[in-house]
């Protein structure tokens, strides 16, 4: 049994969020520039733009975005790990400093009523899977707004098949057009139940750009909305283009015979997530 301290947790989880707004990943660069080599006009220069921007926010540390947003931590825990801690509450502490050292903006009102703000850009969103091992992984994703709102979730019927799957997927980035600031990230969650497909769609963003689904009709189905959806001409920040999605990821999990619920999460640009693993 291996023991992980309050004072190990907080200090792993801070050196991440200090960090994870000032950079995207690696892959996520790599497919804007390959999509700035096929554009011209207007989409090459807006693409050069945020090529621009992630060289400054890297070179000068600097926030990607003004919007750097409500933190989602996605964690597996190890059966054979001891948190000798307040789990949320260690996590929250060191997003709350990492915010405040790093003067980011803080995004979250205590209240989705009253709308008064927490100040500190606690608490985060806490999606937690109890897994084998002796280590806890946690993925710290900052999601911004303007990609979160756009997206959607609808329970289709099974008759609906895949053509509605793809119809509702393509549908939901048209009509979030330029507002959650493509190039993007596709996350689609199919089957579950009304909350489960919507996490899966929000896991979906987490994936590496350049894997390929196992499961054969999932691939199939990536690559035909990848296809669709930039065949829709909105491009870099809705100004016109080829490249509109940089990637699709779908995820499926078992449903009732039922039901056939959809998710699209949208995920921006300015990609960014960290990982720690102790």
């Amino acid at each position: 049994m291996k023991i992980i301290s309050s004072a190990q947790l907080e200090d792993a989880v801070y050196k991440a969020a200090s960090k994870m707004c000032f950079d995207v990943d690696k892959n996520v660069e790599s497919a804007l520039r390959n999509a700035y080599k096929n554009e011209q006009g207007v989409a090459k220069d807006t693409l050069n733009d945020i090529l621009q921007n992630i060289d400054i926010s890297r070179a000068k540390h600097i926030p990607l975005c003004q919007d750097t947003g409500i933190v989602i931590v996605f964690a597996e825990i190890g059966n054979e790990v001891f948190l000798d801690c307040d789990f949320e509450s260690t996590i929250n502490a060191a997003i709350s400093k990492a915010y405040k050292d790093e003067y980011l903006r803080k995004s979250v009102v205590k209240s989705p009523i009253e709308r008064k703000n927490t100040g500190d850009n606690t608490p985060a969103i806490f999606h937690v899977k109890l897994v084998k091992g002796d280590s806890v992984k946690i993925t710290l994703c900052p999601k911004g707004a303007g990609s979160e709102n756009m997206g959607a979730l609808k329970m289709l019927a099974p008759a609906d098949g895949i053509s509605g799957i793809v119809d509702f997927v393509v549908e939901t980035v048209k009509k979030a057009g330029g507002k959650a600031c493509p190039p993007l990230i596709v996350g689609v969650g199919i089957g579950g139940d009304l909350e489960e497909c919507a996490l899966l769609s929000k896991r979906a963003l987490l994936r590496d750009l350049t894997d390929t689904n196992p499961v054969r009709s999932l691939a199939e189905l990536e690559v035909s909305l990848y296809e669709k959806i930039n065949n829709l001409g909105i491009g870099a920040m809705g100004l016109g283009g080829k490249t509109t999605a940089l990637a699709v990821k779908v995820e499926a999990y078992p449903c009732h015979i039922a039901s056939l619920p959809v998710a699209v999460s949208l995920m921006c640009h300015a990609a960014r997530h960290a990982e720690v693993i102790l």
